[in-house]
């Protein structure tokens, strides 16, 4: 009897497996190919391997059964995230270790200065709004899991830095945990901030400018309006390759409101507009929490100064590489703006950017002159 039943259990897998075999082979019939393609350097075995596996029959399954192990059994995902508590996800950006992380720390923290110093050189103010962490904002979701030691203070000491470098610097943390009460500041399943958590900052910031300096020209008046609601899986969904199996297993959707910001003097303008003044005094420069419109950071910040804003943030490239493009643009040489608000996650700070397309001397060069005060990066010295 238990002959028999290895025996069909022997013949049923080998009949899944041709059936498999053969279904995947349909994708040969419609498999075609530039006919510059090569042979000999392996382009053409290439093109057939991406094609056959993206054929593949079980390749999904199998994707989604190794998630929902990792998910379930063990409570992790891919590379990239931290499964919280209730539906929480958390980039693991904010809790793993760094190489050389102390050191990283120490050079941008002399970059920062020196963007400043390079800035200051065209008669121009730097604002720098370091964006706390996620799980610095929301612990309460964390779990077990516990940012490395280099981290757990890496807010407190980076603006600390700031301050005593003279770089205007709000304490953006205690604004976004009083804005909790109002609602939600970041989002659950991704790592960006909700267009509240945008919202509450840019007016922060308008109250640090305000407080600094008089932006030149003449007061704008924005209007910002909720244009909808959406569900929203975010970014860190990515790393939990559920779907489409096992999607109902994955974390609720965010309930994101969109908003948009709109200049109320734009009716009024009429032909006017052609003459109107062209200078534009702030510059905002960043990532993602930028960039995206999603969240509406950039029009928060138009209504919380009342000016118009250039947006040089970039998603993607992290806070340091788009300002060092800033700084060798012929925008900033040709019409420089009163101020920069730099928006500049505190995660970014122990890490290293890709700088290779800047020249190393110039780079060596806005580190230098701070670089030997040592006390801007240790802890004593906050």
């Amino acid at each position: 009897m238990n002959r028999t039943l290895n025996l069909l259990y022997i013949l049923l897998f080998c009949g899944l497996l041709l059936a498999l075999s053969l279904w995947s082979m349909r994708s040969i019939l419609g498999f075609s190919v530039a006919k510059e393609t090569s042979v000999l350097d392996g382009k053409l075995a290439l093109a057939f391997e991406k094609r056959y596996d993206e054929e593949f029959p079980v390749k999904q399954l199998g994707t989604n059964l190794w998630a929902l192990v990792d998910y379930k059994l063990f409570g992790e995902g891919r590379q990239g995230v931290v499964i919280g508590q209730d539906g929480w996800l958390y980039s693991d950006e904010e809790f793993d270790p760094v190489a050389d992380g102390s050191r990283q720390v120490r050079d941008n923290l002399a970059l920062i200065q020196g963007v400043r110093d390079e800035l200051a050189r065209h008669n121009v103010e730097l604002v720098l709004a370091i964006i706390p962490s996620k799980s610095r904002l929301y612990p309460e979701h964390v779990g077990e899991v516990t940012p490395t030691a280099l981290r757990q203070d890496l807010y407190e000491r980076f603006r600390g830095a700031a301050r005593k470098a003279g770089i205007t610097a709000p304490d953006l943390l205690a604004t976004l945990e009083d804005a909790k009460n109002q609602g939600q500041v970041f989002l659950r399943t991704d790592t960006h901030w909700t267009p509240l958590g945008a919202e509450v900052v840019a007016g922060r910031l308008g109250q640090a400018v305000g407080q600094a300096m008089s932006l030149r020209g003449t007061p704008q008046q924005y209007v910002t309006e909720v244009v909808g609601n959406e569900d929203y899986k975010g970014d860190l969904t990515r790393f939990l390759p559920l779907d489409p199996l096992f999607e109902n297993l994955m974390p609720a959707p965010d309930q994101l409101q969109k908003r948009a910001t709109r200049s109320q003097d734009e009716a009024n303008a009429g032909d006017d507009a052609l003459f109107a003044e062209n200078d534009v005094p702030v510059v905002l420069v960043g990532t993602s929490y930028s960039a995206n419109d999603r969240w509406n950071f950039a029009g928060a910040l138009r209504q919380s100064l009342q000016r118009d804003l250039v947006n040089h943030a970039e998603d993607g490239h992290g806070p340091i590489l788009p300002m060092l493009k800033y700084l060798r643009s012929d925008e900033l040489k040709d019409a420089p703006p009163q101020l920069v608000i730099w928006e500049f996650p505190e995660r970014y700070l122990p890490m290293l950017s890709d700088l290779s397309e800047f020249d190393p001397e110039w780079v060596a060069s806005l580190r230098k002159g701070v670089g030997s005060d040592e006390r801007l990066a240790s802890r004593s010295g906050n």
